[in-house]
């Protein structure tokens, strides 16, 4: 039995209705807005007088009524007849209230039409009837479901300009089916005739059209499914800072964000990924306001926590048990907008949540050009990663052509379905586990040029020793000295400085004066050389290729043990090279490992930090890797 509702005094307390956001998008000049004005007329949605004031605007600037007008607000959209922005308006049926985007139809403000439908939990596309399937009726409906829009519903607006034809309707419907059907996409649930100017078969059943036995617009709103809340998904937090207070007694070291998914309360254990650092949240921190024991989706917080850990921006606070995907592979949907094509062939930036990493495309399954015509485009590209010079950009790499031999750059506009690889593993959703997470953009120079959404992560060849970390990691027994502590004593966070180049460059040299250098600093400063850990903690291997992972293996092993210690550990070895480098990183997630490639002819070979030709002199290498110990926050700035 359903409780009666809650009063005070001798008011009734009405239940908060329930809301759902709807985008409406087509090709321009489909009637968009003006289906959306129509539904604000016949449902009494409009504000006292809007109509009749529109009306008379009208007359008075001797411009024939639309009921788009009564949607479009900007003066720029009214006077030259199209929709620039995303136009955000409300109407009501007996079931719910509907918030309404009307995004833009024309392909120069496609990047606003995305902005808005990223906001949507289903959508309206329209077609005009007489003009029929166009260039942007296809791209907005692979658009959306590249956004995760699964409840979609298409209207074939302007029906009485080809005669309320049932064989034309059917004609188109048949048209678009298949066109989503042959690039993967989700087939709409409703096809439904409207003649959005007469109001037919929007809010009311048309008159005209008796061979139509479906459901009115409405009514196919109000059969669309509202997401679950966010507070009922699994607790996501990206980190977007680590602030530590020193004055006034204040020791407290708080893990700040904002909390996209779930709930958390005092007690509750939780992980940093990809870090796989563990640990109890100690108290919950809100700004100027009573302190909590619990809190949810949508709160900007931070928490302090029962063990003082390093965790830097862009790791995912999840619990162990409801964890985030971790690769350098992901598989995802993009729209490309830059002005310049997505190439294989140079370096781009990767932002999701609050990380930020070099990205480049590993693989393209397939594209949807300007034209539309979808083409597969099966082009792989080698697995070393193009160069990285003082940790900023990346040498371009030569590409391999695929099978088909079809062109690899993704061009203005299109669409496509492919792999790209980070630098460094992050974590990251599926889109459909969570938007927050699972949605990203690719920057080009200072230009958001890209964004898309991730379907899955893809196997590459470190995630067995990324699932061997986190073993060892989870399990791992603490002393009884914190990280934090080893911190505040020595001055400096623990990190592994690896250089690396072919014999006879002078990395043992380099690498003696920074560990001189950083000792005499009063750092807790330690050469590790990789021949050391070969006589001994490797003597029982024969020096083949078959064993050359499990060097790799006992060496960061090793490491890791120096750096849980909170040492700065300086590394060179000729038996671990760069290609290396991805294995030592993935065995040692749980702190900073940076690469210094040493290459005589200043061009680095593979993903580096920092790139030494090692003619400098003593003085410059040290001012250079004291510079990017501070800009990765290991020492003081």
């Amino acid at each position: 039995m359903d409780s009666p509702p809650a009063t005070a005094g001798n008011d009734v307390i009405e239940t908060p209705r329930e809301q759902m956001n709807i985008v409406v998008v087509g090709h321009v000049d489909h009637g968009k807005s003006t289906v959306v004005g129509r539904l604000f007329a016949d449902t009494g949605s409009l504000p006292e007088g809007k109509l009749e004031a529109v009306r008379k605007e009208c007359e008075r600037t001797g411009k024939p009524f639309e009921y788009a007008f009564l949607l479009d607000a900007l003066t720029d959209e009214q006077d030259q007849g199209i929709t620039i922005d995303t136009a955000r308006a409300f109407f009501k049926t007996s079931k719910r209230d509907y918030i309404i985007i009307d995004a833009p139809g024309h392909i120069e403000f496609l990047k606003n039409m995305i902005s808005g439908a990223a906001r949507a939990e289903a959508a309206v596309l329209v077609i005009d009837a007489k003009e029929g399937v166009r260039e942007n009726s296809r791209r907005h409906g692979y658009i959306l479901s590249m956004l995760g829009i699964r409840q979609v519903v298409v209207l074939v607006n302007k029906m009485d300009l080809v005669g309320r034809s049932a064989s034309h309707f059917e004609a188109i419907e048949k048209e678009f089916r298949e066109f989503l059907s042959s690039i993967g996409a989700v087939s709409p649930k409703h096809f439904i005739p409207v003649s959005a100017v007469n109001g037919e078969n929007l809010a009311t059943r048309s008159r005209e059209m008796p061979w139509y036995k479906g459901p009115t617009l409405l009514e196919s709103l109000d059969e669309f499914k509202k997401a679950p809340p966010k507070t009922d998904r699994p607790f996501r937090m990206p980190v977007q800072a680590v602030y530590k207070f020193v004055s006034e007694g204040d020791d407290r070291r708080i893990v700040a964000g904002r909390i996209e998914s779930g709930k958390a309360k005092v007690g509750d254990k939780m992980v940093f990924y990809p870090s796989n650092k563990s640990t109890t949240i100690k108290s919950i921190e809100v700004f100027n306001a009573p302190s909590r024991r619990e809190i949810e989706a949508g709160w900007s917080t931070g928490f302090t926590l029962t063990e003082e850990i390093y965790v830097t921006r862009g790791e995912i606070m999840a619990p162990a048990d409801l964890a985030p995907l971790v690769s350098t592979r992901l598989r995802a949907n993009l729209i490309w907008l830059g002005k310049k094509p997505f190439s294989p062939d140079r370096d781009y930036k990767l932002k999701i949540h609050t990380q930020a990493v070099p990205v480049r495309i590993r693989k393209v399954n397939k594209v949807i050009d300007a034209s539309l015509t979808p083409s597969v485009r099966g082009t792989s590209l080698p697995s070393s990663f193009p160069a990285v010079t003082g940790g900023e950009s990346m040498d371009p790499l030569p590409a391999t052509a695929g099978d088909d031999g079809g062109k690899r750059a993704i061009n203005r506009h299109d669409v496509a379905d492919l792999v790209l690889e980070t630098r460094q593993p992050i974590a990251f959703d599926p889109i459909a586990e969570s938007e927050a997470t699972g949605r990203f953009v690719i920057v080009d120079g200072y230009d958001i040029a890209g964004g898309g959404i991730i379907i899955s992560a893809e196997k590459d060849e470190k995630e067995d020793l990324r699932a061997q970390a986190q073993l060892r990691d989870f399990n791992w027994i603490r002393g009884g000295v914190s990280q934090e502590a080893r911190a505040a004593k020595h001055g400096h966070e623990p990190a592994l400085l690896m250089f690396v180049g072919k014999a006879g460059v002078g990395k043992h040299k380099i690498a003696r004066a920074v560990e001189k250098a950083l000792f005499e600093k009063g750092m807790a400063a330690y050469m590790l050389d990789g021949t050391n850990v070969l006589l001994g903690v490797d003597a029982d291997l024969v020096w083949m290729q078959s064993t050359q992972a499990e060097l790799v293996r006992r060496f960061a092993e090793v490491a890791h043990l120096l750096l849980d210690a909170g040492h700065l550990v300086i590394s060179t070895t000729n038996a671990i090279g760069l290609a290396d480098f991805a294995a030592v990183q993935a065995l040692i997630p749980d702190f900073p490992v940076l690469a210094i490639d040493i290459n005589s002819s200043g061009a680095a070979v593979g993903p580096a930090d920092l790139s030494l030709t090692g003619q400098e002199s003593e003085t410059v290498v040290l001012e250079r890797v004291a510079d990017l110990l501070k800009k990765h926050q290991i020492t003081p700035l």
